[in-house]
């Protein structure tokens, strides 16, 4: 204890001590704080806005939280001696802006500061979702957001039997599914939710069956019902992500207005005989993101978009579009890699053509220039015809 001791107090005189309230203060000014303790530990209650990363990790995951050497860093543990040391260590690695937060989590509670309990996954999430676990992408930091993610599927259909079946083998651990159709005969060969026991019930009924056997430790709430101008709004609130999986004109549209007033991503995929084409809609996400209303101001007219059941569409092109979109959903909810928003994938299956067009936001969109809920266009509804 004297060696500590003495140690302690020879590092004291090269890295800089803040108290919890100047640490508090610089990370919602947007400095890095690092809660170096164990994870036992974090589990009774960790600041906010810190990046947990256990001490005897911290030399080999810093480059990855750090963009610059002379980034502001504060680290803390329980009691700021384990900080000295990590700060220590930090600045021989070469970060010049490094402080050790004085009183540690001790301090941080007794001057009632913010924090949270943070989510960690159990033996048998550990288990489960191993192969997730090793992508530096994911990690167990990902999964636990994935975990903590509420995705919202509108349509049980073609797109969204893919969507919802690799969203739930995922871990997304909130799952909503909006559909007021009933399973028939015509939709097994391209549904993949549904089974031949499936016909005559309703969709989302069949759906929450086999997704519940599937991965029982995720919650699924269903709509049986169709989406509203009336309860658009209370269904899409609260969902991180919503995927429109629709093939109607009427429920495209309000998604997509709804998404823009609440400012949540809308991931879109369409099917067309061969053809398929995967987007994300999320004008909130920065000043030139489009919305679908963007791209498509208006539906066309009737006699221009014959219905599904008259054109057909290839079974497996759903799934090949619904795998895309819910590859999509999950590296939005991570933050991973790059997205589809102002950008639209265009697939032909026929020909084995992906082509990616880049969409610009209408700057006259009505929708996306709307930035006073209260003035926001009402929402409209359209005649329900398969769109192309």
């Amino acid at each position: 204890m004297v060696q500590l001791t003495a140690y302690l107090d020879t590092i004291r005189n090269a890295v800089a001590e803040v108290n919890v309230q100047t640490a508090f203060r610089q990370a919602q000014a947007g400095s890095l704080l690092l809660d170096v303790r164990e994870s036992d530990e974090v589990k009774s209650g960790s600041p906010k806005q810190a990046v947990r990363v256990a001490k005897g990790m911290l030399e080999m995951k810093i480059t990855d939280l750090v963009s610059a050497g002379d980034q502001p860093i504060y680290v803390l543990c329980a009691s700021g001696k384990r900080s000295l040391i990590a700060a220590y260590n930090l600045q021989q690695m070469g970060f010049t802006n490094v402080f050790s937060v004085r009183g540690g989590f001790t301090d941080w509670k007794k001057q009632e500061l913010p924090f949270e309990m943070p989510h960690y996954l159990n033996e048998a999430d550990v288990e489960r979702y191993k192969r997730h676990l090793l992508i530096p992408e994911v990690g167990t930091e990902g999964q636990i957001r994935l975990l903590n993610s509420r995705v919202l599927v509108v349509g049980a259909g073609g797109i969204g039997s893919p969507v919802a079946w690799y969203l739930a083998a995922a871990g997304i651990g909130h799952l909503g599914l909006v559909d007021n159709d009933i399973v028939d005969a015509t939709n097994l060969q391209r549904q993949i939710l549904h089974t031949e026991d499936s016909v005559g019930t309703p969709k989302v009924d069949s759906a929450k069956k086999r997704l519940q056997a599937l991965n029982s430790g995720i919650t699924i709430r269903t709509y049986n019902e169709r989406l509203r101008p009336d309860n658009v709004e209370s269904i899409l609130a609260g969902y991180d992500l919503v995927l429109d999986g629709t093939d109607n004109f009427t429920t495209r549209y309000l998604i997509n207005d709804a998404c823009v007033k609440l400012s949540i991503p809308n991931v879109h995929g369409s099917v067309y005989r061969f053809e398929g084409q995967v987007s994300t809609f999320w004008p909130a996400h920065s000043d030139t993101a489009p919305c679908y209303r963007c791209l498509y101001e208006s539906p066309a007219p009737a006699d221009w978009s014959p219905s599904c059941a008259e054109v057909g569409v290839l079974g497996v092109l759903p799934g090949l579009v619904g795998m895309i979109c819910a590859t999509e959903a999950i590296k939005i909810l991570l933050g991973a890699g790059d997205t589809l928003v102002g950008r639209i994938l265009a697939i032909n299956a026929l020909d084995w053509d992906f082509t990616l067009y880049n969409i610009n936001r209408n700057p006259t969109c009505r929708h996306c220039a709307c930035q006073d809920p209260v003035l926001y266009p009402a929402y409209e509804e359209y005649n329900e015809y398969c769109t192309l």
